[in-house]
């Protein structure tokens, strides 16, 4: 088993993308437009092989009709490398400069990351860790 595509589902995609893209993901602008300009409700990209993508909650409920909006905490949490301490604080200062939320300011963990914690425009946890000890490039 390979793990090849991760969703999310989200109710503002030009937002959410926006968000993605602040934290650093290779979004190009525009990617959820078709060839005409018209919104889509999906928008995709490859990074290290990895499938992800966003979704509209209008797309889903094509999908899975009767589908609602979590109202609780979702139990998916995901999480980036950011590849240096210095690095887990720039993406922390891009997203709050940019009006999101860092819910967890970064600090030095027990189990050896610099660690944050933000909230995606769906109120996903979103993690940015990197290993104390490396040197910034």
């Amino acid at each position: 088993m390979i793990l090849n595509y991760l969703s999310f589902v989200v109710a503002d995609l030009p937002r959410s993308l926006h968000f993605y893209r602040t934290l650093g993901l290779p979004i190009p602008e525009g990617a959820h437009l078709n060839a005409a300009g018209a919104a889509e409700d999906h928008a995709e990209v490859s990074v290290n092989g990895l499938r992800i993508a966003w979704e509209t909650e209008a797309l889903i409920r094509q999908v899975r009709p009767g589908w609602t909006p979590p109202t609780r905490e979702g139990r998916l949490n995901v999480a980036f490398d950011a590849g240096t301490p210095a690095e887990v604080d720039a993406a922390c200062e891009r997203l709050k400069a940019a009006g999101f939320i860092v819910s967890a300011a970064p600090y030095d963990a027990f189990w050896g990351q610099r660690y944050a914690t933000a909230q995606d425009p769906d109120g996903n946890s979103v993690d940015i860790f990197a290993w104390l000890g490396q040197a910034d490039l």
